[in-house]
């Protein structure tokens, strides 16, 4: 019998066959995720038979117990991000990891200049009134001259902070793990310190710990804008429900939520535009990162 391969996204070479192919010349045979969502980790324990030794992760929860039940001989995440998966656990158990760190940075990063206008220029409700045959006009604000906290400055932060200057804007970067900022092109600060001086904050952590608490909130400008393209759970829902209410947050563009399909109370405000996690949604980067992937697991998984 064929060894198997679970393939976790949603979506795989739907554009392009080729990563799908090479898996199949390999003579592997591919298991597809057979919800078209996020894998629930009861599904995961029982999609994880005997005869699976790879995995294309998605962001299915790859922890200890589920790596210790089955028979993983390598964990490729098709992405950049890993807290899903239990690193330490994989090492004690010979499981071979890898991810794709680079492949989102471009994606990633022009997603939240595009998101950024939308939400100053109100470019998606301006496009629904007149689908709706209504002439009716919003002001709008400009990104020149504003001051734009980015919250992580790894791979996709130090992108955006490229794509930004050209926009004449002051940047300032949140991120513990930077000690100096002499390399940086603008000034490192704590969160707390950046939030309060901000009229545009951007999120681009690689943790799952909520950061954005009703205390960060408060210390806010009034009339913030908040963008989310890292986690959903850094940022607490009801507290970003309260600080819009009260006007703390303006407007708010959302791509990752902790429970996702999201149909939660944000789906109210006109002022919130969310997207269905299309960060890494782009023909190019779902390429790169999809045949990346599989380039890494058949490196382990030569004798199978």
């Amino acid at each position: 019998m064929a060894s198997k391969i679970l393939i976790g996204p949603s979506s795989f070479a739907e554009l392009d066959r080729t990563p799908l192919e090479k898996l199949l010349a390999r003579g592997f045979e591919v298991i597809k995720n057979p919800f078209k969502r996020k894998i629930t980790k009861e599904e995961l324990q029982e999609l994880l038979n005997k005869d699976v030794v790879g995995i294309l992760a998605g962001l299915e929860q790859l922890d200890r117990e589920v790596l210790s039940l089955s028979n993983l001989k390598c964990i490729s995440r098709v992405g950049a991000g890993m807290t899903n998966v239990d690193i330490e656990a994989a090492k004690e158990l010979n499981i071979a990891v890898f991810n794709t760190p680079d492949a989102p940075t471009n994606a990633v990063a022009e997603l939240v200049v595009g998101a950024l206008i939308s939400l100053l220029r109100w470019i998606p409700q301006s496009n629904q009134t007149v689908h709706e045959r209504n002439w009716a006009r919003k002001i709008g604000r400009q990104i020149e001259g504003k001051t734009v906290a980015i919250i992580g400055f790894g791979r996709i932060g130090s992108r955006l902070a490229e794509l930004l200057t050209p926009f004449r804007v002051k940047l300032i970067a949140v991120d513990p793990f930077i000690v100096s900022s002499d390399l940086l092109p603008c000034p490192l600060l704590s969160l707390e310190e950046a939030v309060s001086l901000a009229d545009i904050i951007t999120i681009h952590i690689n943790g799952e710990e909520c950061l954005f608490n009703d205390l960060i909130f408060s210390q806010m400008k009034r009339g913030t804008l908040l963008l989310n393209a890292s986690r959903g759970s850094v940022v607490s829902e009801k507290a970003l429900l309260k600080a819009l209410n009260e006007r703390i947050v303006s407007m708010a563009w959302l791509d990752t939520f902790e429970t996702e399909p999201y149909q939660g109370p944000l789906c109210n405000y006109e002022n919130v535009i969310l997207t269905p996690h299309i960060g890494s949604y782009t023909a190019e980067c779902r390429y790169f990162m999809e045949i990346k992937a599989v380039e890494n697991l058949l490196l382990v998984l030569k004798e199978y």
